[in-house]
């Protein structure tokens, strides 16, 4: 009779691990998107809210290392003048930093 009762009891373990790995599973994404993924959106949403924002006088740093004033700035691109009298046309999305308005001083 004890080896009749040990299969039933096995497969309800069986069953009950299964919901525990399931469990396990979406505990696991949740931490993840908690820890990764959300902070991640956050910095992309500021650094896009950033570009957006650029305004003649920023000075900018380029995904290729330029440093620079802007000196016009359009709907897709900006010019950026690198050094006295030298100005690039760069695409807004190459820029990886805003500085802010550059020092009377330069």
């Amino acid at each position: 009779m004890n080896d009749m009762v040990l299969p039933i009891q096995a497969a309800a373990g069986g069953s009950m691990g299964g919901l525990a790995l399931v469990a396990q599973l979406v505990l696991l994404v949740a931490v993840m998107y908690f820890l990764i993924i959300r902070p991640q959106q956050k910095r992309a949403k500021a650094h896009a809210a950033k570009i957006n924002a650029v305004t003649k006088g920023n000075e900018v740093i380029t995904g290729g290392g330029l440093i620079g004033k802007v000196t016009k700035v359009a709907d897709d691109h900006v010019e950026i003048e690198i050094a006295s009298g030298v100005r690039v046309k760069a695409v807004k999305a190459t820029i990886a930093e805003v500085r802010g308005v550059q020092a009377a001083n330069d």
